[in-house]
Protein backbone atom coordinates (compact mmCIF):
# COMPACT_ATOMS: atom_id res chain seq x y z
CA UNK A 1 0.00 0.00 0.00
CA UNK A 2 1.05 3.87 -0.56
CA UNK A 3 1.71 5.56 2.16
CA UNK A 4 1.08 8.94 0.12
CA UNK A 5 -1.58 11.16 1.19
CA UNK A 6 -4.60 11.81 -1.10
CA UNK A 7 -3.43 14.84 -3.49
CA UNK A 8 -6.86 16.17 -4.49
CA UNK A 9 -9.53 16.92 -2.08
CA UNK A 10 -13.18 15.78 -1.76
CA UNK A 11 -15.66 17.39 -3.98
CA UNK A 12 -18.24 19.22 -3.23
CA UNK A 13 -21.95 16.84 -2.71
CA UNK A 14 -24.25 18.27 -5.62
CA UNK A 15 -27.47 19.56 -4.56
CA UNK A 16 -30.44 18.78 -6.48
CA UNK A 17 -31.97 21.59 -8.83
CA UNK A 18 -35.33 21.82 -6.75
CA UNK A 19 -33.26 22.82 -3.26
CA UNK A 20 -30.82 25.07 -5.12
CA UNK A 21 -33.96 27.40 -6.36
CA UNK A 22 -35.81 27.22 -2.90
CA UNK A 23 -32.65 28.49 -1.11
CA UNK A 24 -32.21 31.18 -3.94
CA UNK A 25 -35.94 32.48 -3.92
CA UNK A 26 -35.98 32.66 0.02
CA UNK A 27 -36.83 35.86 0.97
CA UNK A 28 -37.71 35.28 5.03
CA UNK A 29 -37.74 38.88 6.53
CA UNK A 30 -37.67 38.85 10.46
CA UNK A 31 -38.77 41.96 12.96
CA UNK A 32 -36.26 42.30 15.83
CA UNK A 33 -38.03 41.74 18.88
CA UNK A 34 -36.62 44.77 20.30
CA UNK A 35 -36.57 48.02 18.93
CA UNK A 36 -34.10 50.51 20.17
CA UNK A 37 -34.86 54.05 19.53
CA UNK A 38 -32.05 56.72 18.16
CA UNK A 39 -31.13 58.73 21.53
CA UNK A 40 -29.14 62.16 21.25
CA UNK A 41 -26.51 62.21 23.67
CA UNK A 42 -25.46 65.80 25.10
CA UNK A 43 -21.86 66.37 26.25
CA UNK A 44 -22.32 69.44 28.31
CA UNK A 45 -20.67 71.26 25.96
CA UNK A 46 -23.54 72.42 23.22
CA UNK A 47 -23.60 75.45 24.88
CA UNK A 48 -20.13 76.36 24.71
CA UNK A 49 -17.50 78.14 21.98
CA UNK A 50 -14.20 77.02 21.48
CA UNK A 51 -11.68 79.76 22.54
CA UNK A 52 -8.39 77.71 22.34
CA UNK A 53 -7.94 73.88 21.42
CA UNK A 54 -4.50 72.29 21.48
CA UNK A 55 -3.28 68.63 21.72
CA UNK A 56 -0.89 68.02 24.72
CA UNK A 57 0.09 65.28 27.69
CA UNK A 58 -1.74 65.99 30.84
CA UNK A 59 0.13 64.47 34.03
CA UNK A 60 -1.36 65.09 37.52
CA UNK A 61 0.96 65.73 41.15
CA UNK A 62 -0.53 62.75 43.47
CA UNK A 63 -0.58 59.38 45.05
CA UNK A 64 -0.65 56.54 43.61
CA UNK A 65 -2.56 53.79 44.54
CA UNK A 66 0.30 51.54 46.22
CA UNK A 67 1.07 54.95 48.01
CA UNK A 68 -2.45 55.57 48.78
CA UNK A 69 -2.54 56.87 52.43
CA UNK A 70 1.24 57.39 52.90
CA UNK A 71 1.29 60.77 51.71
CA UNK A 72 3.86 60.07 49.48
CA UNK A 73 3.19 61.91 45.85
CA UNK A 74 4.77 61.87 42.55
CA UNK A 75 4.04 63.41 38.82
CA UNK A 76 1.60 60.46 37.12
CA UNK A 77 0.27 60.85 33.68
CA UNK A 78 -3.46 61.01 33.37
CA UNK A 79 -3.49 61.25 29.36
CA UNK A 80 -3.36 62.58 26.14
CA UNK A 81 -6.10 64.57 24.32
CA UNK A 82 -7.04 67.95 23.32
CA UNK A 83 -7.01 71.13 25.77
CA UNK A 84 -9.67 73.46 25.22
CA UNK A 85 -10.59 76.31 26.79
CA UNK A 86 -14.72 76.62 26.48
CA UNK A 87 -17.14 80.12 27.42
CA UNK A 88 -20.58 79.11 27.88
CA UNK A 89 -22.52 81.37 25.13
CA UNK A 90 -25.04 82.59 27.72
CA UNK A 91 -23.57 83.30 30.86
CA UNK A 92 -19.92 83.63 29.15
CA UNK A 93 -18.22 82.12 32.21
CA UNK A 94 -15.02 80.09 31.18
CA UNK A 95 -13.56 76.58 31.75
CA UNK A 96 -10.73 74.41 30.65
CA UNK A 97 -12.04 70.98 29.45
CA UNK A 98 -9.63 68.14 28.12
CA UNK A 99 -11.15 64.70 27.05
CA UNK A 100 -8.85 61.60 26.65
CA UNK A 101 -8.39 60.51 23.34
CA UNK A 102 -10.48 57.90 21.63
CA UNK A 103 -12.31 57.16 25.43
CA UNK A 104 -13.29 61.00 25.21
CA UNK A 105 -13.01 60.68 29.22
CA UNK A 106 -12.95 63.66 31.28
CA UNK A 107 -9.33 63.80 32.65
CA UNK A 108 -9.75 67.46 33.33
CA UNK A 109 -12.70 69.73 33.75
CA UNK A 110 -11.84 73.53 36.18
CA UNK A 111 -13.41 76.95 35.97
CA UNK A 112 -10.51 79.10 34.90
CA UNK A 113 -10.25 81.31 37.99
CA UNK A 114 -8.15 84.47 36.97
CA UNK A 115 -6.20 83.78 40.28
CA UNK A 116 -4.17 80.33 38.69
CA UNK A 117 -0.41 81.13 37.43
CA UNK A 118 1.35 79.27 35.27
CA UNK A 119 4.70 78.13 36.34
CA UNK A 120 7.23 76.76 34.02
CA UNK A 121 7.69 73.41 34.65
CA UNK A 122 11.61 72.76 35.56
CA UNK A 123 14.42 71.97 33.12
CA UNK A 124 11.47 71.74 30.16
CA UNK A 125 10.34 74.75 28.05
CA UNK A 126 7.39 73.13 26.18
CA UNK A 127 5.49 72.61 29.91
CA UNK A 128 4.03 74.28 32.77
CA UNK A 129 2.63 73.62 35.86
CA UNK A 130 -0.84 75.10 37.73
CA UNK A 131 -2.94 74.45 40.44
CA UNK A 132 -6.68 74.31 40.15
CA UNK A 133 -9.88 73.04 41.83
CA UNK A 134 -10.58 70.22 39.62
CA UNK A 135 -14.12 68.58 38.84
CA UNK A 136 -12.98 65.81 36.49
CA UNK A 137 -13.44 63.00 38.81
CA UNK A 138 -17.15 63.86 40.15
CA UNK A 139 -15.80 65.83 43.01
CA UNK A 140 -14.12 69.25 43.65
CA UNK A 141 -10.90 68.62 44.37
CA UNK A 142 -7.61 70.85 44.41
CA UNK A 143 -4.97 69.45 41.64
CA UNK A 144 -1.69 70.01 40.60
CA UNK A 145 -1.57 70.10 36.95
CA UNK A 146 1.22 69.82 34.22
CA UNK A 147 0.83 69.92 30.28
CA UNK A 148 4.08 68.66 28.06
CA UNK A 149 3.29 70.42 24.54
CA UNK A 150 5.13 69.57 21.38
CA UNK A 151 7.26 72.63 21.38
CA UNK A 152 7.72 75.86 22.92
CA UNK A 153 5.92 77.75 20.43
CA UNK A 154 2.91 75.31 21.06
CA UNK A 155 3.48 76.21 24.73
CA UNK A 156 3.76 79.72 24.75
CA UNK A 157 0.65 79.71 23.00
CA UNK A 158 -1.23 78.45 24.97
CA UNK A 159 -0.20 80.59 27.86
CA UNK A 160 -1.14 83.16 26.10
CA UNK A 161 -4.63 82.18 25.24
CA UNK A 162 -4.79 81.30 28.66
CA UNK A 163 -4.05 84.92 30.34
CA UNK A 164 -6.32 85.98 27.60
CA UNK A 165 -9.54 84.02 28.84
CA UNK A 166 -8.78 84.63 32.59
CA UNK A 167 -8.72 88.28 31.59
CA UNK A 168 -11.64 87.71 30.64
CA UNK A 169 -13.35 85.69 32.79
CA UNK A 170 -12.47 88.40 35.38
CA UNK A 171 -14.67 91.24 33.53
CA UNK A 172 -17.35 88.13 33.77
CA UNK A 173 -17.29 87.77 37.42
CA UNK A 174 -16.80 91.72 38.22
CA UNK A 175 -20.32 92.13 36.31
CA UNK A 176 -21.86 89.26 38.18
CA UNK A 177 -20.68 90.80 41.49
CA UNK A 178 -21.97 94.39 40.07
CA UNK A 179 -25.10 92.89 39.24
CA UNK A 180 -25.93 91.01 42.16
CA UNK A 181 -25.01 94.12 44.12
CA UNK A 182 -27.43 96.62 42.05
CA UNK A 183 -29.99 94.36 42.37
CA UNK A 184 -29.79 93.83 46.42
CA UNK A 185 -29.26 97.73 45.90
CA UNK A 186 -32.72 97.91 44.53
CA UNK A 187 -34.29 95.57 46.68
CA UNK A 188 -32.98 97.71 49.61
CA UNK A 189 -34.51 100.95 48.07
CA UNK A 190 -38.18 99.35 47.67
CA UNK A 191 -37.67 98.35 50.67
CA UNK A 192 -36.78 100.83 52.46
CA UNK A 193 -40.09 103.19 50.51
CA UNK A 194 -42.32 100.80 51.69
CA UNK A 195 -41.52 101.94 54.86
CA UNK A 196 -41.68 105.25 54.37
CA UNK A 197 -45.10 105.04 52.58
CA UNK A 198 -46.39 103.24 55.69
CA UNK A 199 -45.10 105.53 58.13
CA UNK A 200 -46.43 108.61 56.12
CA UNK A 201 -50.27 106.30 56.08
CA UNK A 202 -50.16 106.04 59.82
CA UNK A 203 -49.01 109.81 60.28
CA UNK A 204 -52.18 110.60 57.80
CA UNK A 205 -54.43 107.96 60.20
CA UNK A 206 -53.13 109.87 63.72
CA UNK A 207 -54.32 113.45 61.92
CA UNK A 208 -57.45 112.32 61.25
Amino acid sequence: MSSEEPTTTPKEETKPEADKAEEEESTAHFEPVVKLEEVETKSGEEEEDVLHSVRCKLFVFGETLLDKGTGKKSWKERGIGNCRILQHKEHQRIRVLMRQEKTMKVIANFALDPRITLEPNAGSDRSWVWSAYDFSQGELEETVFACRFSDSDVANTFKEKFLESQKAMEKVLAGEDSAEGAEAADEAAAALEGLKTEDKEEEAAKEE
